[in-house]
């Protein structure tokens, strides 16, 4: 990977929104007016919005909150965070690392040159608007045990949004987190372990913070981001306490499994008692979502019969 030294300093001295002229750059990094404006072009490459004003120089279109990593460690109960500004993907930097990793071990990121979605898409993530985090957990009762694991990190997810203000902020089976019926948060669980052998984990988040439109052209479905809705919120603490809420509820669910997090889910739940449409491969099925069962199936009506579902994806069904 390049040495992205530049461009990072050159991010930390505009994220306060004011105008920089090249000259000033130029001094304070050791380097020519020229030498600013190609960093500039990387700096665009990396999703952020840089004004060129004659004159006045290089400005961001609105101030920039930067990850700290000294800050959102000192608010863990347990440190054990890292933070790297640019990187392919916060998941595959730590499946890369398992051996080396304990549980709750955790990475966040600035910007994703390669971020994953789920079923091999792509997930935009510009730099420095949302939030990418990575953790590690070891399972020891195996893969079987991990079913259900994606609705617990969507709890944690929801509920950490909404203690720091994002009140509407709900659910989606099997692992997104909506807005105002729009996606605001996808969740990623990559798993590799034998039958008998202990699980490891790798559970990565995307969470759109204050994404605008340009960045999002590659995204093919309706989506929201926080500052829409109204909401701003400190990335370093939505960073702790979501892996502080993170480790805690995966030390409960290894000990209780998914029991106590139904009631949980049944609180947050956006689709709970709407039409929807569940996909699975080409087959569609249509009923009323009733919320989860005790393995994290989706329960279906159709015509007053229940029935649970543990595969596909869901959306809502149109009104007639």
């Amino acid at each position: 990977m390049k040495d992205n030294t530049v461009p990072l300093k050159l991010v930390s001295i505009l994220a306060n929104g004011e105008f920089h002229s090249g000259e000033q750059l130029g001094e304070q990094l050791g380097m020519s007016r020229a030498a600013i404006n190609k960093h500039i072009q990387t700096l665009k490459e990396w999703g952020i919005d840089v004004f060129t004003v004659t004159g006045k120089g290089y400005s961001l279109s609105s101030p920039m909150q930067l990850l700290d990593e000294e800050d959102i460690n000192a608010q863990l109960d347990d440190g054990r965070l890292a933070v790297i500004p640019v990187i392919d993907s916060t998941n595959q930097y730590l499946l890369d690392r398992m051996d080396t990793l304990q549980s709750g071990d955790a990475c966040v990121a600035e910007y994703q040159q390669a971020g994953r979605g789920r079923r091999g898409r792509q997930w935009v993530s510009p730099f420095g608007v949302n939030l990418y985090l990575s953790m590690y957990w070891r399972l020891e009762q195996g893969p079987a045990a991990a079913m259900g694991l994606s609705l617990v990190i969507g709890i944690v997810l929801a509920e950490a949004l909404q203690e720091l203000g994002a009140a509407d902020v709900r659910v989606k089976w099997p692992n997104d987190i909506y807005l105002e019926d729009r996606k605001l948060a996808g969740i990623l669980v990559e798993l590799t372990g034998k039958t008998g052998d202990a699980a490891q984990i790798v559970i990565g988040a995307g969470i759109n913070l204050g994404m605008r439109a340009p960045a999002a052209e590659a995204i093919n479905q309706g989506w929201v981001n926080l500052q829409e809705a109204g909401v701003i919120v400190d990335r370093n603490a939505l960073s702790a306490r979501i892996v502080n809420k993170l480790r805690s509820a995966l030390a409960q669910f290894e000990q209780d499994g998914l029991t106590p997090f139904v009631g949980r889910w049944a609180r947050l739940d956006n689709f709970i008692d709407r039409p929807v449409k569940l996909l699975i491969g080409d087959r569609e099925i249509f009923g009323i979502a009733r919320g989860i069962d005790q393995q994290g199936g989706l329960i279906l009506e159709q015509d007053g019969v229940r029935k649970s579902w543990v595969g596909g994806e869901i959306s809502l069904r149109p009104q007639n």
